[in-house]
């Protein structure tokens, strides 16, 4: 038996060259969201890596899975993205009652929250600016 020592060190460990067949397609799927989500927004791959303290090279290979999104990052890009850690790894579970979605409004707020601080004044001064025009 080796001692484990000698086994070697992956250098990154979140990519698994052997991934079984059922994670490759959650990583593939769980990349696409993030990709859907992200356009939505409006946010670049570099915003979102920004926001993320990551680099734009690395959001791109979440999104293709190329490399897998790691867990610790997870509850951090769901309120990037506005969304409950739920939603974004497709296990958002339909409550048996009819309650529907929260109201866009709270969910347009959530999104603009997560957005950097001169974004989130860009948009404020355009909301302020219309409904100054909208109260004539």
């Amino acid at each position: 038996m080796r001692p484990i020592s000698h086994l070697p060190i992956p250098t990154m460990p979140q990519e698994m060259p052997t991934m079984p067949q059922e994670e490759k397609k959650f990583f593939a799927e769980l990349g696409a969201r993030v990709a859907e989500l992200r356009k939505g927004l409006g946010l670049t791959q570099q915003q979102l890596a920004d926001a993320l303290d990551t680099t734009q090279q690395q959001v791109a290979s979440y999104e293709v899975a190329r490399l897998r999104i790691p867990a610790s990052m997870l509850p951090r890009l769901a309120r990037v993205l506005g969304v409950t850690l739920e939603m974004l790894i497709g296990d958002e579970q339909r409550p048996a009652t009819k309650r529907g979605p929260a109201p866009k409004l709270q969910q347009q707020l959530e999104r603009l929250s997560a957005l950097p601080k001169t974004k989130q004044r860009a948009v404020m001064e355009v909301l302020e600016a219309m409904l100054a025009q909208a109260g004539r």
